[in-house]
């Protein structure tokens, strides 16, 4: 993991990436249950069949320090994988957020432990204790309508979800920190109250 596009992409604003690419952009019902967020990681991924609760276990495992667990619940969206064990697990292994092509459970407790978890909602019904052979870790899954390779960059904020491979960070990258660092300039203009005539690309 290049220690300098890990920096860029934490410091970059996720809008502005909108305004270069038009892939990689996670369905935007998977939201944060959290507020003021923003994360920056390798993918570590999971799917998980027929409610197996055991596969996300074995993925809270392979976690490691920055990583974000990327949850593909292959359609399901009634039954919660992640609560508030989930969270601490992912916790203590230095995970830095859980993105779930589903809904969460334990809402209170999961915004105590402030990992940023992204989610399409909560629900008390959760996975149970089955095994399924449907259910793999680290492999290609499907989050929200991407695919997301273990390694792809998965970037999360308030506004939504990006995944980009390593290349596509990189590639993006310097445009869009150059484009941030002239927003300041063009709203103290706006602010001055210039015209917006010269002001706006028309």
């Amino acid at each position: 993991m290049s220690a300098g596009l890990a920096e860029g992409l934490a410091a970059v604003s996720y809008p502005t990436i909108g305004h270069f690419l038009a892939d990689g952009f996670v369905d935007p019902a998977i939201r944060s249950l959290l507020d003021g967020v923003k994360v920056a990681g390798p993918a570590v991924t999971v799917r998980i069949a027929d409610r197996d609760a055991y596969a996300m276990n074995r993925a809270l495992l392979a976690l490691y320090p920055g990583a974000v667990l990327v949850v593909d619940m292959s359609g399901d969206h009634r039954h919660a994988p992640v609560g508030a064990v989930t969270a601490a697990a992912a916790t203590a292994q230095g995970a830095a957020a859980v993105v779930v092509d589903g809904v969460a459970t334990d809402i209170l407790e999961l915004r105590a432990t402030g990992l940023p978890v992204f989610a399409r909602g909560t629900s008390c019904l959760t996975t149970k204790r089955t095994h399924s052979g449907g259910s793999a870790v680290n492999v290609p899954v499907h989050c929200g309508g991407i695919l997301v390779n273990p390694g792809d960059w998965v970037l999360g904020d308030d506004n939504g979800v990006i995944v980009l491979t390593p290349q596509a960070a990189a590639d993006v990258l310097g445009a869009a920190l150059a484009s941030d660092a002239a927003e300041p300039a063009l709203l103290a203009r706006i602010a001055a109250g210039e015209a917006l005539e010269s002001v706006l690309a028309i």
